[in-house]
């Protein structure tokens, strides 16, 4: 009976998505000698037990709190020859949506920036915020403010990361973290051209002479061209389509897989991702006037079939959507994401 359960779950999914979005996971990595324990997960900053952790670790894990995510994880390593890979091995299992780590070196961060693109390759919806890397993707945010002034202390862009991480993860996906007020934060090393910067790939902050605040909430993506959009660059998009890959995977794998796999059996999930578009529209999530879609994806399978046996060449895409294609289902979306009001073009006439 796995098919009603699916259009079952799918509809819940949808209703809380924006709600689901806002209480995004944070993973940090902390280098630390002060406990053994590799892996803690804290629902709250009242969790942490202080011991376990230096003053300077103490205060990364408040900052990210403090952009209220849901849960923070956190890996730990040896201060002193500790090891990123076998953290971010123990990570790949795990459910979070943006990583952090406040004490990389530029090595380091190389090695997160491609592990994070090789896991988004691979169908895995992991991002990172990563200190001053160019990297071109939309998993990738490229965090590139320096001398960030908080009391009597000054942060670094990298020690800084954690705080937009968890800013990030608890926004709501009806809304964009574009101008975020840090009220915490009474300087920074100010950008000589914000607009620049962000037409780059680059999240700044700024400031409007009364506080510093977010700038556009972009990611590091300047490559537009196949499956990369022009609002893809945007933050806010990315997690939008990140949440509905993970909801529209996550129903399929517990509800449609051991289905047969007839044409009717595909056109039942195809009608089930639909009902959950629809929902995304109600809540805000996708633009409620455009005719967002699923569909058997003709191309793809056709494709599949004429490599088995050229001969499908010859089929209609009615012949195709009805073709046997053994334990695989090819389908797609074509769907228009709403955005968050960022712009303001207002001309008064006299």
């Amino acid at each position: 009976m796995g098919m009603p359960e699916l259009l079952i779950e799918i509809k819940a999914a949808a209703k809380t998505a924006v709600e689901r979005s806002g209480r995004g996971v944070v993973a940090l990595i902390l280098k630390d000698d002060t406990s053994q324990t590799d892996t803690f997960a804290y629902a709250k900053m009242t969790s942490v037990t202080k011991s376990h952790w230096t003053a300077a670790n103490l205060d990364y894990i408040q900052k990210t709190f403090d952009g209220s995510p849901a849960r923070v994880i956190v890996e730990r390593i040896s201060a002193e020859d500790g090891d990123l890979t076998e953290a971010l091995a123990r990570l790949k299992a795990k459910k979070w949506n943006y990583l952090a780590v406040p004490g990389a070196t530029s090595e380091e961060v190389t090695e997160i920036e491609t592990w994070i693109k090789n896991k988004r390759a691979a169908r895995k919806t992991f991002k990172a915020v990563l200190p001053n890397t160019a990297a071109d993707n939309e998993g990738i945010i490229n965090f590139a403010t320096d001398g960030i002034a908080v009391g009597k202390k000054t942060y670094t862009t990298a020690e800084y990361c954690c705080r937009i991480a968890g800013i990030l993860a608890g926004t709501d996906l009806d809304n964009s973290a574009t101008y975020t007020v840090l009220s915490e934060v009474s300087g920074i090393s100010e950008s000589t051209d914000p607009d620049a910067d962000t037409d780059s790939g680059k999240l700044i902050l700024i400031n409007d002479s009364e506080k510093i605040k977010l700038g556009r909430a972009v990611n590091s993506l300047q490559t537009i061209g196949v499956n990369k959009t022009e609002d893809m660059k945007k933050i806010k998009i990315i997690e939008g389509l990140d949440l509905m890959c993970d909801d529209i995977r996550k129903s399929f794998e517990e509800n449609y897989i051991g289905e047969g796999n007839g044409y009717d059996k595909k056109l039942l999930f195809i009608n089930a991702v639909d009902v959950y578009f629809s929902g995304l529209e109600r809540v805000g999530v996708l633009d409620d006037k455009y005719d967002n879609t699923a569909f058997i994806d003709v191309d793809s399978q056709r494709a599949y079939l004429e490599e088995k046996d050229p001969s499908y060449a010859e089929y209609s895409d009615d012949d195709i959507k009805n073709a046997n294609t053994g334990s695989h289902v090819f389908a797609g979306g074509d769907v228009m994401m709403q955005d968050a009001i960022e712009d303001l073009y207002f001309t008064i006439y006299i």
